[in-house]
C-alpha cells in the first residue's frame, strides 16, 4: 500500500498553477508545454493511485487505453520542450539576429507546437509497433503501457528521448557560453533585441532546462536499464507474432510480483513529481511569481468584499465609532489640554483636564491620576549690551540698574573705578553672606554711583532719578582685580564692539625690542617711521 501516492500527485499538479500566469502572458510555448505535460502526468498518476489502491482488478479499460498512450507521449514531450527552450535561449544570447520580427516569432511558435505536441503524437502512434498487448495493471500503480522489449523498441521508445536530451545540453552549453562572453552587457543586449526576458529570467530558464535535461537523461537511462534487467531482449520476428493476442491485459498483484519490479516501478513513479518540483522551484519564488500572488490575493479580496451584504462594512464602522476605552486605559494616555478637540462620549464621567497637562480622571469606581513632567521653561534672556565707556556711544542709556548717561554728560573728566563692597539698600533681595562681592546699589558713603558693570560717575554726571533694576537680572559673574580702571582700558563683562576706524599700534623704538623679526620696518622714533605711522587716522603721534 502506498497511501501517499494520490495526495503527492494531486499537490504536484496543483503547484504548477503558481508559475502558469507569467508564462501564459509571455507566450512561451515550450514552458507552457512543460507545464501541460507535467500536469497531465501527475493527474494520471493521482487517479491511478485512487482507483487501484491495494488492488489490481481490471477496470476502466478505455481510460487505461488513453492514459497509457499519454504516458508514452509525455516521455517524448518533456525532452522535446526542453530542446525548444534551449534553442530559443541560445538564439537570444547570440548575435546572429539583431532584431526579432513578427515572422520569426510565428515560425518559432509553429516549430515549438510541432515539437511539443505533434512529435509526441507521432511517437504515440509508433509505439503501437512494439506494443505486445493492450496494457498492464500493477497494484497501487494502476495501468502502465506494455512494450515488446526488442531492438526496434529501444530505437522507438528510449533512443529519441536520449537524443533530444543530448542535443538540448549542447544548445544549453552554447547559451551559457554566449552569456559568459557578454555577461557585462547582457541586459542591454536583451533590451536591444526587444525581448521580454531579463537577465534573471534568462538564467532561471537556462538553469531549469539544464537540470530538467540531466534529470530526464537519468530517468530514461534508468528505465532502459530496468527493462533490460527485468525483461529478456526478444527478437522481432513478424507483425503477427509480436501482436498475437493483442487484447490481453496483464495484471501484476503485489503478492506475486517480484520485489525488484515493485522497487523499480516505485522509483519510476517518483520521477514525475520530482520533475514537477524542479520546475516549480525555479519559477514559483521569483519576483514575477510574487507579483502574481499579490494580484490573485487582491482579486480574491475584492470578490469577498462584493460577496458581503451591502452596508455590512459601514455598520461595522458605526459600531466602532461608539466604542470607548476603559478608564484604566484612558488614564495612561495623555489627552492634552482643554483646548484640544475630543469627543465627549469618549471621556469618562467627571473628567478633569488641567492646563498644566497633568490629567486627573475620577470615575465612580476608580480614580486614575496620570502626572506628566512639568513643562520646560526657557531661561531668561541675557541683559542688554553695555558699552565700555560713554566714548563708545553718545546716546548711551544704562537701564539695567542705577545709572543713565545721555549726550549732555560732560565726558572730559569721566573716570571708572571700583568702589568697596557695600550692602545693598534698594535691592529687593539682600545679598547672600557667601557672595558679598556683588554690590547692587549705590554707595551711601561715597560720592559716586555704581552700576552692574562697576562704572562710577560723579553725582553731577548721574541723573536726578533712579531706575530700579528688574528682578530677573542675574548677578555679574566676574570681578576685576584692579581698583582703578581707565576708560580706555576698562574690562567689560562682554567684549566691546570692533572700532569703526583703523587702529595704528604705538610707536616704540626698535632698540627696545631686540627680538623683533622686522627691526627696520617696525615703528620707531625715526622721523621716517613717524611719517609712515601718521597716515593712519587712529594712530597716536
Amino acid at each position: 500500500m502506498h497511501p501517499e501516492f494520490a495526495p503527492v500527485a494531486f499537490l504536484s499538479a496543483a503547484s504548477l498553477a503558481l508559475p502558469l500566469p507569467w508564462h501564459w502572458r509571455a507566450g512561451n510555448v515550450a514552458t507552457l508545454s512543460i507545464i501541460a505535460w507535467l500536469f497531465i502526468m501527475n493527474m494520471i498518476y493521482g487517479i491511478n493511485a485512487v482507483i487501484w489502491a491495494g488492488s489490481a482488478r481490471i477496470t476502466a479499460v478505455v481510460y487505461c487505453d488513453i492514459t497509457t498512450k499519454l504516458t508514452i507521449g509525455g516521455n517524448f514531450a518533456l525532452p522535446a520542450a526542453c530542446l525548444c527552450l534551449c534553442i530559443h535561449l541560445e538564439r537570444v544570447a547570440s548575435v546572429r539576429a539583431a532584431q526579432t520580427t513578427a515572422a520569426d516569432k510565428r515560425r518559432r511558435t509553429i516549430f515549438e507546437l510541432a515539437m511539443c505536441w505533434l512529435l509526441p503524437i507521432i511517437f504515440m502512434a509508433l509505439h503501437y509497433v512494439v506494443q505486445g498487448h493492450r496494457f498492464d495493471i500493477v497494484e497501487d500503480f494502476g495501468c502502465r503501457p506494455a512494450t515488446y522489449y526488442s531492438i526496434p523498441a529501444i530505437f522507438i521508445v528510449w533512443v529519441p528521448p536520449l537524443t533530444m536530451a543530448a542535443a538540448s545540453l549542447v544548445y544549453a552549453s552554447l547559451a551559457i557560453r554566449h552569456f559568459m562572453h557578454r555577461r557585462l552587457s547582457f541586459a542591454m543586449h536583451l533590451q536591444a533585441r526587444s525581448s521580454a526576458l531579463t537577465t534573471s529570467r534568462y538564467l532561471r530558464l537556462i538553469l531549469m532546462a539544464i537540470v530538467q535535461l540531466v534529470w530526464l537523461v537519468v530517468t530514461t537511462a534508468y528505465t532502459l536499464w530496468f527493462s533490460s534487467m527485468t525483461l529478456n531482449l526478444r527478437p522481432w520476428t513478424t507483425w503477427a507474432d509480436v501482436h498475437s493476442n493483442f487484447g490481453r491485459i496483464q495484471t501484476w498483484p503485489a503478492i506475486i510480483t517480484p520485489a525488484v519490479i515493485l522497487r523499480g516501478a516505485c522509483t519510476l513513479w517518483w520521477m514525475v513529481p520530482a520533475s514537477t518540483w524542479i520546475f516549480v522551484a525555479f519559477f514559483a519564488f521569483g519576483n514575477d511569481a510574487v507579483e502574481e500572488y499579490k494580484r490573485v490575493l487582491n482579486v480574491v479580496l475584492s470578490g469577498a468584499r462584493r460577496a458581503l451584504p451591502e452596508g455590512f462594512l459601514s455598520e461595522k464602522k458605526r459600531d466602532l465609532k461608539g466604542f470607548s476605552l476603559p478608564s484604566f486605559v484612558k488614564g495612561s494616555v495623555p489627552l492634552g489640554d482643554s483646548s484640544s478637540s475630543t469627543r465627549k462620549d469618549s471621556l469618562p464621567d467627571k473628567a478633569v483636564l488641567p492646563v498644566n497637562r497633568s490629567v486627573t480622571m475620577t470615575t465612580t469606581t476608580s480614580t486614575v491620576v496620570s502626572s506628566m513632567p512639568p513643562p520646560y521653561s526657557l531661561p531668561p534672556p541675557p541683559p542688554p549690551q553695555k558699552y565700555t565707556s560713554p566714548l563708545d556711544s553718545l546716546d548711551y542709556s544704562a537701564d539695567a540698574d542705577r545709572i543713565s548717561i545721555s549726550s549732555s554728560v560732560d565726558t572730559s573728566g569721566y573716570t571708572i573705578e571700583i568702589l568697596p563692597e557695600t550692602p545693598s539698600t534698594s535691592s529687593s533681595t539682600p545679598p547672600s553672606p557667601s557672595s558679598p562681592q556683588y554690590p547692587r546699589s549705590p554707595s551711601s558713603q561715597g560720592s559716586h554711583v555704581v552700576d552692574d558693570y562697576y562704572y562710577t560717575s560723579s553725582p553731577q554726571d548721574s541723573l536726578p532719578h533712579d531706575i530700579p533694576a528688574p528682578p530677573s537680572l542675574p548677578p555679574p559673574t566676574h570681578m576685576p582685580d584692579e581698583a582703578h580702571i581707565s576708560p580706555s582700558h576698562a574690562v567689560p563683562s562682554r567684549p566691546p564692539a570692533f572700532p569703526p576706524y583703523p587702529f595704528a599700534r604705538d610707536m616704540r623704538p626698535a632698540a627696545s625690542e631686540p627680538m623683533s623679526p622686522r627691526p627696520i620696518t617696525y615703528p620707531s622714533m625715526s622721523p621716517t617711521h613717524r611719517d609712515i605711522a601718521s597716515v593712519f587716522p587712529g594712530g597716536r603721534r
